[in-house]
């Protein structure tokens, strides 16, 4: 576990949501060749396998930003990278950045962060109330259907999207930067030609897609400040297993979700 105590007001904070990525597939990949990009970031080259709050986006992305991320898959208690204050908490460590705040988008804030969320699929929508809950926790949040499910241009134009706003903030200025990523959801069978329904093998090819545009942004971020990045799934989905399709259900290959939490160095811009 990373000391976030520590980090937060010198690094910025960075955080990805794959989202509906499923573990086996990010792993598999990974094994493949088919990620070189997030392989070359990954600790010791490899995902790590954790457990979901929440199996489907909605719930699952509520108990991440009140702090509590994917869990390990090993018994503990295990203790948090962020936190909420509340009284009773077992998972509250020395390296936990606590935050008087009823979530840490807020908590980062009161410390001076700029909070910036770059939506994917529709609960990030702002199109009606219920999409609007979770991006208003943000000082800025963006949103447009070239950002969602059904654009397959979608990483890219997310990637596009943070290096625009990366490079309009003050260098000085701490930001936390939030994408959900939404390319993996379905339909994902979009990036596989030929491909008429969703499926194990199109998810890997959505993710190999969304590989080749994530470099732009860990360039922009740090081409400011040292970065604290988290990259994670908020869920899995069934594609048939157990007569199971979809999520919103529990059943392993939903709750089992990739995990990565590292930091970036700064470098200068011509090193990039």
């Amino acid at each position: 576990m990373l000391d976030a105590r520590s980090l937060i007001g010198t690094h910025d904070a960075l955080f990805i949501t794959l989202d509906t990525l499923r573990y086996d597939v990010a792993r598999d990949a990974l094994a493949e060749g088919r990620t070189p990009n997030l392989a070359a970031l990954l600790p010791g080259g490899a995902w790590e396998e954790r457990h979901s709050p929440g199996n489907f986006t909605y719930a699952a992305h509520h108990a991440f930003f009140a702090g509590f991320l994917p869990t390990p898959i090993s018994p503990g208690p295990h203790p948090r990278l962020f936190a909420a204050r509340f009284e009773g908490s077992e998972t509250i460590a020395p390296q936990t950045c606590v935050f008087d705040a009823p979530d840490i988008v807020t908590g980062l804030a009161q410390r001076g962060y700029h909070t910036v969320c770059i939506g994917g699929v529709g609960f990030f929508s702002k199109q009606n109330p219920l999409g609007r809950v979770l991006p208003s926790l943000f000082a800025e949040s963006h949103w447009s259907p070239r950002l969602g499910v059904a654009d397959s241009c979608s990483a890219e134009n997310q990637a596009r999207l943070a290096v625009e706003i990366l490079a309009r903030l003050p260098k000085p200025k701490r930001v936390f930067l939030f994408i959900n990523v939404s390319a993996l959801h379905q339909p994902n069978h979009i990036f596989l030609p030929g491909a008429e329904r969703d499926s194990v093998e199109t998810q890997a090819a959505a993710l190999a897609y969304v590989d080749g545009h994530l470099p732009a942004v860990f360039d922009a971020m740090r081409r400011r400040a040292p970065v604290l990045a988290i990259i994670c799934s908020d869920h899995g989905t069934a594609y048939g297993e157990d007569r199971y399709f979809g999520h919103r259900v529990s059943h392993p290959v939903v709750w089992t979700v990739p995990y990565a939490e590292f930091v970036l160095p700064e470098v200068d811009d011509e090193r990039v």
